[in-house]
């Protein structure tokens, strides 16, 4: 028989205020103790987030910036104050910093990255998404940020048969001396270069992560 229950709702951890023992049943202020019983309520008790559990082999630690409970060890993390977020002691004073650089949606799958379970990815250039998105975009031969346009790795082998290409690709008469302005993805920098159909190099960074713009509007 299929039970509807019509009173679902959020949870608000931290307006909780009382609870209930699952042993001896006594309604009690929050803590990790029965104060009837004296059972230990769970191993693991933050009495900021009013959270419980008993699985201490995740490494669960508050982090009071963050403002939340997290896994993997306190030891392993760091909070970054500009970025908003704890990340790997790895990533310390070695990542682009983005101020509120994880309180977005994973721009691949939209799962909300600040609390999320799952490894985060932190690319060059600051933004950041899940690790599994991310080698996901890296096997699919996606090399920028979806949200920046950034290249997330070294491209410099690419761009050298990019080189090698375009030197063996002649371009029609008519198109040979076309001049276009391009916006570099990687380094920001507009210059003007000649147009081939296999793409423009940035001349400031030798980038080919690059797109066509409208030519700069001279002031009068």
């Amino acid at each position: 028989m299929l039970r509807i229950i019509f009173d679902r709702h959020e949870l608000v951890r931290q307006d909780v205020t009382q609870v209930i023992c699952s042993v001896c049943d006594t309604e009690q202020p929050v803590a990790r103790v029965c104060t009837n019983c004296g059972v230990n309520m769970g191993e693991y008790f933050c009495e900021v987030c009013k959270f419980y559990d008993d699985d201490i082999d995740k490494g669960q630690f508050h982090c009071d910036d963050c403002g939340i409970c997290r896994v993997g060890g306190r030891e392993n993390f760091f909070h970054c104050k500009k970025c908003g977020s704890c990340y790997s002691v790895s990533l310390r004073n070695n990542h682009s910093c983005v101020e509120n650089s994880m309180r977005h949606h994973c721009p691949i799958c939209y799962e909300f990255l600040f609390d999320s379970l799952k490894d985060t990815s932190v690319m060059k250039c600051g933004h950041t998404m899940h690790a599994e998105c991310y080698h996901e975009m890296i096997k699919r031969d996606k090399y920028c940020c979806p949200i920046c346009s950034r290249s997330i790795i070294d491209m410099s082998k690419a761009w050298k048969r990019m080189d090698e290409e375009i030197e063996e690709t002649i371009m029609p008469e008519d198109l040979r001396y076309k001049k276009v302005w391009i916006l570099c993805n990687d380094c920001n920098d507009t210059t003007e270069v000649f147009f081939h159909i296999i793409g423009q190099k940035c001349r400031h960074c030798q980038s080919y992560n690059t797109r066509m713009i409208s030519p700069p509007v001279l002031p009068q």
